[in-house]
């Protein structure tokens, strides 16, 4: 098949019968422009219409005549009792047994973690002997003091954490302890799987 091609060129378009859209008489904008003034105006009185009467100044009210005022009943002097919501302990022990949880497995995901480094210094291969995941935190053969070190601070970290949310009535104030769990529990995990 052989392809042919031909200079175009288009017809002369004929502009006179083509049907330009027209502009919309004014006659038929005047409603549409009362009806848009008196809902601006409606928006911008309502909320005024709402708001109550200022109050009136006290050196603005005259009093002729101070005897007018009389007391009918002397004034009350007691105190009227506060009402407080219930005081909730920070530290119950809800608040203990997620930080046990929460360092136990970042102390266990440290000791595992030095798995690297028995399989390091035991020379073997084909397992892991580099701390490959958080080296940043371990270095590549983690020492037994900065895996310790490393959860001692993340312990006390999310404590702090959640004992300052809950001290400020924040609802989530379990989630650095929970989050600071699983992650130590994962890495506990898959230490004890390719480390072992």
């Amino acid at each position: 098949m052989k392809l042919i091609f031909t200079s175009f060129e288009p017809a002369a378009i004929d502009l006179k019968n083509v049907a330009l859209p027209t502009r919309l008489p004014e006659r038929n904008l005047i409603p549409m422009k009362s009806l848009l003034a008196c809902t601006i105006a409606a928006l911008a009185l309502v909320p005024a219409s709402w708001a109550g009467e200022l109050p009136s100044a006290p050196s603005s009210v005259i009093r002729s005549n101070n005897a007018a005022i009389q007391v009918l009943a002397p004034a009350s002097t007691a105190k009227h009792a506060e009402i407080k919501a219930p005081e909730t302990k920070i530290v119950d022990n809800k608040f203990l047994s997620l930080a046990v949880i929460s360092t136990g497995s970042t102390f266990a995901d440290s000791y595992t973690t030095l798995f690297a480094r028995q399989n390091w210094l035991a020379g073997k291969k084909g397992v892991c002997n580099v701390e490959v995941q958080s080296a940043y935190l371990y270095g590549t053969h983690p020492t037994v003091g900065r895996a310790y070190a490393v959860a001692s601070v993340k312990s006390i970290g999310s404590i702090a954490a959640s004992y300052y949310l809950r001290k400020h009535h924040s609802k989530l104030w379990s989630l650095p302890l929970v989050a600071n769990s699983i992650m130590s529990l994962q890495g506990t995990t898959q230490n004890m799987i390719t480390c072992n």
